[in-house]
């Protein structure tokens, strides 16, 4: 049997939505499931090949394969004038196979963003990122209010998604809050728990 997991897809440009992938990791292993993190390559406005096949660091480049075959799926990014970075717009771009053949229905899916300003777009970009999930059938989950930490008022806990507060100060290094961090584990572990449970549920 092939192994299960759930892709955990995201760009990053500074480190901080990377840093919160790896808080959602964590989250989807305590389900017992395995979290596959991939990354997707810088766009360039020149129409030649700017970016090897495999990163010289990081994590893999995702492929059409990693994403059809998965059980549930996390989608990270900065915000871009209250929009996703077009580096992951451009991947949704070329998923039309995979729409066509309708392999992401029924499949949980989660977002999440990292901005350097409170009220950076954080909460447009995650509906933002909801909007192909959908088109191609999937079940968007959020984060309750059950949640502690979503009723902490000096934080930008959303119910949409998981989200991260980065620093633009040059002399930090913008780690992920406990809060942060709490709320992007539990996020993962519901999606993964959801894929869980509908491994045998077809919608």
């Amino acid at each position: 049997m092939d192994e299960e997991y759930v892709l955990i897809l995201y760009y990053s440009r500074h480190g901080g939505t990377a840093k919160l992938a790896e808080q959602l990791a964590i989250g989807v292993e305590q389900s017992g499931m395995t979290a596959r993190i991939r990354t997707v390559p810088a766009v360039s406005p020149n129409t030649e090949q700017t970016a090897d096949e495999i990163p010289e660091t990081g994590p893999l480049f995702c492929t059409q394969e990693d994403l059809a075959q998965c059980s549930g799926l996390l989608l990270g990014s900065p915000t871009r004038f209250g929009n996703m970075a077009s580096p992951l717009r451009y991947f949704w771009d070329q998923t039309s196979p995979i729409w066509l053949s309708g392999q992401l229905i029924g499949k949980p899916a989660g977002v999440f963003v990292s901005t350097s300003t409170l009220h950076g777009g954080q909460e447009t970009t995650l509906l933002s990122m909801m909007l192909p999930l959908m088109h191609h059938g999937m079940f968007i989950t959020g984060i309750p209010f059950t949640e502690a930490d979503m009723h902490d008022r000096t934080s930008s806990a959303s119910p949409y998604g998981a989200t991260h507060l980065a620093t633009i100060d040059k002399n930090s290094k913008s780690e992920i809050s406990q809060q942060e961090s709490r709320l992007a584990r539990s996020l993962g572990l519901r999606v993964a728990k959801l894929a869980i449970n509908l491994r045998n549920t077809h919608v």
